[in-house]
């Protein structure tokens, strides 16, 4: 089936809004989505490398901006 991947990273991370948390340095996430939109949000500047031991991904601050800017966008009624 084909689809539009850009549409898909981009609710993706609106939904990594549902998990963010700020743990003192910087604002994390956990990961818990298909690797491929994880691979593609981390190469468009959103996250950190999400290949590692760590059950949380580090959002870049475009990353956490955009991320509660598209969770607002989908989920939040006006």
């Amino acid at each position: 089936m084909e689809f539009d991947k850009d549409k898909v990273d981009e609710v993706a991370l609106a939904l990594l809004h549902l998990t963010t948390f700020d743990d003192g340095y910087c604002f994390r996430a956990w990961k818990g989505m298909d690797w491929g939109v994880m691979d593609r949000l981390h190469k468009k500047g959103y996250i950190g490398d999400p290949k590692s031991k760590a059950k949380s991904i580090i959002l870049t601050e475009e990353g956490a901006r955009l991320s509660e800017e598209l969770f607002r966008k989908y989920f939040v009624g006006e």
